[in-house]
């Protein structure tokens, strides 16, 4: 087919149209009968915008019978019999949730339609009591098991978050709606929930404890995302025009494809799946961007993070935890990991067996620069708008050895804290000068540590490698002989680039960069 004519399914999230539409599709569909091949209840938590809609909606084709949609699929060679079954899917995604009657609402609305082709009991009036009856009517008018598909189940309680009261009447609303799943088991053939977050105190986890997770079961780790594989394969088309949009050789596209869209991981060591969501829109646009993370600001995640005071630097790079630590997520545990890693912020890079700890790491740049270029307004007084010129400007004085105007330009963006900022402690303003240096990684190779015996930051231009140590209870004096002292030059003498050494002091009565020495 002509590739001008090949349609990628960016926002299609029905299997029927997507296939009925002629959209390139990615075949999960052997996932799929692998699954459904059993009566087991799913749980399955991805990032938002992973395909988890999709997936649903190919699991409802699959139980209608819908045999004809599967041609030339996976599954075709697999499914003999093609039963039908009824089918109840309750997606909770596209809906706003801000009153504990707005919840009631949309169950019971969703509930009238089941009822409309079921039927309704008189005496059934609870959400949980007409959930209940429609299963047990659908499964005795069909004479076989219901499938029920929930799609974002937590949804409703992601919206809540910071509302305490409203995040409690909606964990009760839906404790006992979801409970039906169990006390409903003989009526059922298969039972399917996706999320974002799996919230411990929801009884789905508690009480419902035949449910299988699967979010960090190997087999399953490709479920959703697209692999690096399923990516040559499917798109070299889309690749190569990609490459030719941006001056590029194939292979450099995929390279460029694998650093910012790739590397998220949901299984130690298991393959590395690719943002759908980005790298869809990337061959649609023929360009690079930051797409996944436009499509959703993470506000929840940062007013977490303030609460908790957790060190950013940590964050950043890279945490150790073991699964326990960040798979289930307790609104009072005052731990935001839980939620930054299940949205899809950051992912297992590695694994300790053992002590059974694993690395967390942000997957990959679009998520890494995304994340901290949203963190900087939140703890400095710069505007969105104005990052992509702050950072620029560092840079480009240091490209050009113009450490001076680096450095006056890094005490005027201290200077312009507004005041509620004024009383930060001093890690605080340590973490600044972290995020800071972290998004000049961009554009130059520039590293920035918070362990002691290094130097606090180098940056490497084609002309020169900066050496900075910043003295925050201390002189720049100091700052510089702790750079010969310790020998950070050591290790790029024998570069051949010019090296600058450069002591820094912070003042905290002026709480601004006081004065700086270069050697």
């Amino acid at each position: 087919m002509d590739n001008l004519l090949r349609k990628l399914p960016i926002g299609i999230q029905t299997f029927e149209k997507l296939r009925r539409g002629d959209y390139l599709y990615v075949d999960k569909t052997d996932f799929v009968w692998k699954i459904a091949s059993t009566s087991t209840p799913y749980f399955l938590s991805r990032p938002r915008r992973f395909g988890k809609s999709l997936l649903l909606s190919t699991f409802e084709a699959y139980f209608e019978g819908k045999r004809e949609l599967f041609e030339g699929l996976a599954i075709a060679g697999m499914e003999k019999e093609w039963k039908r079954y009824p089918v109840l899917h309750l997606d909770l995604n596209a809906e706003k949730y801000d009153s504990t009657r707005a919840l009631t609402e949309i169950l019971s609305r969703q509930l009238t339609q089941w009822e409309l082709k079921y039927g309704k009991g008189v005496d059934e009036e609870t959400l949980a009591g007409r959930f209940s009856g429609v299963i047990r009517r659908a499964s005795e008018q069909a004479g076989c098991g219901v499938v029920v598909l929930v799609d974002e189940y937590d949804k409703p309680l992601l919206q809540a978050l910071g509302d305490n009261a409203l995040l409690d009447d909606y964990r009760k609303t839906l404790k006992a709606f979801y409970g039906v799943l169990k006390s409903s088991d003989r009526y059922l053939r298969f039972v399917f929930l996706t999320g974002v977050t799996k919230f411990a105190q929801v009884s789905v986890f508690s009480d419902l404890n035949h449910l299988q997770d699967i979010s960090l079961w190997p087999d399953y780790a490709a479920l959703c995302g697209i692999t690096l594989d399923e990516l040559l394969r499917n798109f070299r088309p889309e690749l190569e025009i990609l490459a030719a949009s941006n001056d590029l050789s194939y292979d450099e596209t995929v390279g460029r494809m694998k650093r910012l869209y790739d590397g998220y991981h949901f299984f130690q060591n298991s393959l590395g799946v690719f943002n759908p969501f980005s790298v869809l829109n990337a061959l649609k646009a023929k360009v690079f961007d930051n797409f996944w993370f436009q499509t959703g600001t993470p506000t929840f995640l940062v007013e977490l993070l303030k609460r908790s005071d957790y060190d950013l630097r940590t964050l950043i790079d890279g945490i150790e935890a073991p699964a326990s630590s960040f798979m289930e997520y307790r609104v009072d545990a005052n731990n935001p990991i839980p939620l930054i890693y299940q949205s899809g912020y950051l992912t297992i890079k590695d694994y300790d067996r053992e002590f059974g700890n694993y690395l967390l790491e942000f997957p990959n740049d679009e998520v890494r620069y995304g994340f901290i270029n949203f963190l900087i307004p939140y703890y400095t007084s710069m505007a969105n708008d104005d990052q992509g010129f702050y950072i620029g400007k560092f840079v480009q004085e240091l490209r050009s050895g113009d450490y001076d105007s680096f450095l006056t330009r890094l005490q005027a963006f201290f200077a312009d804290f507004p005041y509620e900022l004024s009383d930060k402690t001093e890690r605080h303003y340590q973490v600044v000068f972290y995020l800071v240096f972290k998004l000049m990684g961009q554009f130059t190779d520039a590293e920035v540590r918070s362990a002691r015996g290094r130097a606090d930051a180098v940056v490497k231009t084609p002309k020169y490698i900066y050496v900075f140590e910043f003295k925050l209870n201390g002189t720049a004096d100091q700052a510089l002989r702790q750079i010969d002292d310790k020998g950070y030059l050591i290790p790029y003498q024998s570069d051949g680039r010019e090296l600058v050494k450069i002591g820094v002091e912070f003042s905290a009565e002026e709480r601004n960069i006081g004065r700086w020495l270069v050697g």
